[in-house]
């Protein structure tokens, strides 16, 4: 299919047509002869003597010449082009930042298995996040691993299989022993600074209580809500612990209601499983969908076929008068 990009310079198809029509000749002196009987030739004439204008004549050929290449340069400002078949392209409407504790508490084996025997707790958690972040294909995903500091293991991308890869890659204890609770809110709240999309949900796992942050939980959550930042909690561990290793239930779920989010804990990875379905049903992905059809300029064919046309007729114009010329002579 083909469409012009600009059909409204078509309107300057009848130019030469009104500027032939309504604009007077050009005036131009040559040369003359000069005799003192020429009022008295004009009066025995009949003819009325008044200032005129050598008006060149033009054959049938050159004006035919000229109207093709006007136009064809006409419908080259008027941009044709090809148009190919709609493309339809499916992007991300939403942000999600994962926020995976890895303090040392996080090495403990007290987590349940699928099959009832114990594991690591990160292990756990690291199969059954892998899980959920494979069937998120159409949500564009962050990674923010946390201990004594936070880190972005990985920004915003639509590269799932990299956030899965770099989360297989990580360790308990390569951020630090300690819970830096509020310091990953802030981090996933300058990471979705970097975005433009509006719909933003932070998946927050932790397994202790806030010990190494410069920013409280509770102001790093109120932070967050003023950017319309959604927090998803899930706590998992032992709540009836004590010190860095006891789970802080009360600070997950205080995080949780002032962004607007839900709270969840999870004793054991079956358990975690299924937190981490009601997730995906509570904010299912996000998609829209950009449809655009694309163009092949096809401009240049028409120019060059006027540029061959004036050279074409030029040429011609040029053999005929030098034919002419020698017809004369002989």
């Amino acid at each position: 299919m083909i469409s012009l990009g600009l059909p409204y310079a078509l309107i300057l198809l009848p130019l030469p047509f009104l500027v032939w029509r309504f604009l007077p000749p050009v005036r131009e002196q040559v040369p003359a002869l000069r005799f003192p009987f020429f009022r008295r030739i004009a009066e025995a004439a009949g003819a009325d003597p008044r200032e005129g204008a050598v008006v060149l004549a033009r054959t049938r050929f050159q004006l035919l010449a000229a109207l093709a290449v006007w136009a064809l340069i006409v419908l080259a400002l008027a941009q044709p082009e090809r148009v190919g078949r709609p493309v339809e392209m499916t992007r991300a409407a939403r942000d999600v930042v994962l926020a995976i504790d890895i303090s040392g508490s996080m090495d403990a084996r007290d987590f349940r298995g699928t099959d009832g025997e114990p594991v690591q707790r990160f292990e756990a958690v690291r199969n059954v996040v892998e899980e959920f972040v494979r069937g998120r294909d159409s949500d564009r995903m962050a990674l923010i691993v946390f201990g004594s500091k936070a880190y972005v293991q990985a920004p915003l991308t639509e590269d799932l299989d990299t956030i899965v890869e770099l989360l297989n890659r990580t360790e308990v204890g390569m951020a630090g022993p300690h819970t830096a609770l509020g310091d990953s809110i802030g981090l996933a709240i300058r990471t979705f600074e970097a975005s433009e999309i509006e719909d933003r949900l932070m998946i927050l796992l932790s397994d202790g209580s806030d010990t190494a942050s410069r920013m409280s939980p509770v102001n790093a959550a109120e932070i967050a809500a003023g950017d319309g930042v959604e927090i998803i909690t899930i706590g998992v561990g032992d709540p009836e612990a004590s010190g860095e290793d006891r789970v802080d239930l009360a600070a997950l779920q205080d995080i949780a209601r002032r962004t607007g989010g839900a709270y969840f804990f999870a004793a054991d990875q079956a358990t975690l499983k299924s937190v981490y379905d009601r997730v995906d049903a509570m904010a299912p992905r996000v998609t829209e969908t950009l449809s655009y059809r694309p163009g092949k300029s096809l401009a240049h064919w028409p120019m060059g076929l006027a540029v061959l046309i004036a050279l074409g007729a030029v040429g011609y114009l040029q053999l005929r008068a030098s034919g002419s010329a020698r017809r004369r002579v002989a």
